[in-house]
């Protein structure tokens, strides 16, 4: 008789362990969930997309970005929305944009702006469009990033991808955490953003807007420069870090002061 009350009352501690169990997973599953659909609600979401356009096709394809660019800064969730070809290949598009969070983007796609632009793409083409997601680092404001240069400068946009050797990234964050607020007070910069690509935390892209090239050749003497010059030539996985350097130019929105 002891037995079968002892055996009893150990069946039912082993059925309350399991439903506590069952209790604990359910709440953390919840819990799990919540910042997901959070996140979707409050953080930036910013990305580039590479465009390779076909020659016959530029000339609209830059009209179409123009417009999808007007349109997104009209809308009160964007933080920011520019585009650029490539100095040296007029072929090439960028097309930079940040909104407020990824439900306000996803909205933005439904609209006729965006849906032109996407199917244009189709037929203009030479290969799919590349879409780099990032997150940015030493963030700015809305403010800042619709900062623009004056009618009378001359301006100079240049972007450098990062490809960091493992283990080195966390130093190259660290050298730009300094020498952030020092490049951004220099009286020729414009906007100096560095971003982290979100689906490989070793690469890294900067985006860096100039008045003129006698700012950016009054930066690259900066003396506060040095130990990201160092950092560049010594701990990145393909040298010369030259290499990943595009001059810019911008078409859209072309706002000035």
């Amino acid at each position: 008789m002891i037995i079968k009350k002892y055996h009893f009352i150990l069946k039912s501690l082993r059925t309350i362990t399991s439903l506590l169990t069952f209790c604990s997973t359910f709440a953390a599953a919840q819990n799990s969930d919540k910042p997901m659909e959070e996140n979707s609600k409050t953080e930036m979401t910013a990305k580039i997309t590479r465009y390779e356009v076909k020659k016959e096709f530029q000339e609209k394809f830059q009209e179409s970005v123009k417009e999808y660019v007007l349109s997104s800064l009209s809308n009160d969730e964007n933080i920011m929305s520019e585009a650029y070809f490539e100095q040296n290949n007029e072929s090439v598009i960028w097309l930079f944009e940040r909104w407020t969070n990824q439900e306000a983007w996803s909205k933005f796609k439904s609209t006729s702006k965006s849906k032109a632009l996407n199917a244009l793409a189709k037929s203009a083409l030479v290969k799919p469009e590349k879409n780099i997601y990032i997150k940015d680092l030493e963030p700015i404001s809305k403010a800042q990033w619709r900062s623009t240069s004056k009618a009378s400068d001359n301006q100079l946009t240049i972007m450098l991808f990062v490809d960091a050797k493992a283990g080195t990234e966390e130093n190259f964050k660290n050298v730009y955490h300094k020498a952030m607020p020092e490049f951004r007070s220099e009286s020729g910069v414009v906007t100096y953003q560095l971003s982290q690509i979100e689906e490989d935390k070793t690469q890294f892209v900067t985006f860096e807007k100039f008045r003129s090239n006698d700012a950016f050749q009054y930066h690259l003497n900066f003396p506060p420069i040095q130990p990201v010059i160092d950092y560049l030539n010594t701990s990145i996985k393909k040298q010369p870090f030259q290499d990943g350097i595009h001059t810019l130019i911008e078409f859209a929105p072309l706002t000035r002061e």
